[in-house]
């Protein structure tokens, strides 16, 4: 797995051992990338469930200010901590090892992200509390938008309800991209 675009472009970076993780494709990863490309520059970027921190990295390599990186796993926090020890992106990197929930929850009260990408696992469906917990906390602001990559058949019609609408879904053989922004009144 790398990096294909920006400043990183072409480095290597190393994947959580076992198959926990789904490592997201580089072409998945360049067509998520070329919807956000006007979203990334400048901008603070959260990804939960990050695995070896890829869509983070490469946020950051395509020129986010501030990424942060979350994600429970032990294998996990070695990947993620090698990609950015190798990198040296600690100044401009944050990981947190830790559940998403708790993870939001830990955010001080003024903290914001213009860009949120989550990859929970298929079966755990934890969208839903994410994106209550997302709203409740006030991470998020009028411009925010949220990527979830989800299995194909993941119905989203419930993210009205919680005060978000959909914006695009972007659907592959196995798997889709739900695009997401608060929802406008």
């Amino acid at each position: 797995m790398r990096v294909i675009a920006g400043r990183f472009r072409g480095r290597n970076l190393v994947t959580p051992k076992g198959l926990a993780t789904r490592p997201t494709t580089d072409r998945i990863k360049e067509t998520i990338f070329n919807i956000l490309q006007n979203h990334v520059p400048g901008s603070n970027f959260l990804d939960l469930y990050a695995g070896s921190g890829q869509i983070g990295i490469e946020a950051l390599s395509r020129g986010a200010k501030h990424v942060w990186l979350v994600d429970s796993s032990k294998d996990a926090k070695s990947a993620i901590e090698s990609n950015m020890n190798t990198l040296k992106i600690q100044e401009e990197c944050t990981f947190l090892n830790r559940d998403c929930l708790s993870a939001i929850a830990s955010f001080p009260s003024d903290m914001t992200f213009d860009l949120v990408f989550m990859d929970p696992p298929y079966k755990d469906e934890k969208e839903d509390e994410i994106l209550k917990s997302l709203l409740a906390k006030n991470c998020l602001h009028e411009n925010s938008l949220i990527v979830i990559e989800a299995d194909l058949h993941r119905d989203f019609s419930f993210v009205e309800g919680l005060g978000y609408q959909i914006e695009r879904i972007k659907k592959y053989k196995t798997n889709q991209h739900i695009f997401l922004s608060l929802k406008k009144n």
